[in-house]
């Protein structure tokens, strides 16, 4: 007759049985599954959807990235209070919209400002950015493309409207020496619709755009 230690015991040994099947299985199996399985049927996104250029990582079409250069004094690298570098748009490329990520588009800090519509912190960003944008682009103030003005849920947005694209169009005819229709041309390539038809708005993907117009350049 089994006593109650012998019951318990055999009660425990099931227990961690079925404990290290089911990390197996769970833990092991099918976790090398499922990467074995978005590695043969979707290898691109699986690794982070990277763009390459010339054997070096430029950047990700998931993730946005501001399109700087530094601001010099004297012919040197300036930086804030803090020792951060200090940069500004760079006119020869299409800009991103506005990022609350840490310093910008920065990856481990993705996050929003979450300030309400009448945050005055919220105003007067959104007055600067209307400020600047319409100075680089050489635009009115009010014709300011909504999305230069707001940064997205995330910080890490890689794409912009079609409008705020137009909008910088002239700028980088200008800057790069091309005629606005090969500008257009380059935008109308990396516009994409709808999703399924139907899912969010159509957009451009500024990653993308830029190394097109890189490559235009180089032609």
């Amino acid at each position: 007759m089994a006593t109650p230690v012998t019951q318990n015991l055999r009660q425990y040994g099931a227990a961690l049985r079925t404990l290290l099947l089911l990390t197996v299985i769970l833990g092991l199996a099918y976790p090398l599954a499922m990467t074995g399985f978005a590695q043969v049927a979707f290898g691109d996104n699986a690794n982070g959807s990277l763009v390459q250029r010339a054997g070096t990582t430029v950047g990700s079409t998931l993730l946005g990235q501001g399109f700087t250069r530094p601001v010099l004094k004297n012919g040197q690298p300036t930086k804030d209070a803090e020792g951060n570098p200090v940069v500004e748009a760079d006119p020869k490329y299409f800009q991103s919209r506005p990022s609350a990520a840490g310093l910008g588009y920065d990856p481990t800090s993705s996050s929003a400002s979450n300030l309400g519509p009448e945050n005055k912190d919220l105003i007067a960003s959104i007055k600067d950015r209307r400020a600047t944008a319409a100075k680089l682009d050489g635009v009115n103030p009010a014709q300011v493309a909504p999305d230069a003005l707001l940064a997205s849920g995330s910080g890490l947005d890689p794409h912009i409207s079609p409008a705020y694209a137009q909008e910088q169009i002239p700028r980088i005819a200008r800057e790069r020496s091309l005629s606005q229709t090969q500008v257009q041309a380059l935008v109308n390539q990396n516009t994409q619709g709808r999703t399924l038809g139907f899912l969010g708005e159509p957009r451009v993907n500024v990653l993308n755009l830029n190394l097109a117009l890189d490559a235009a350049a180089r032609r």
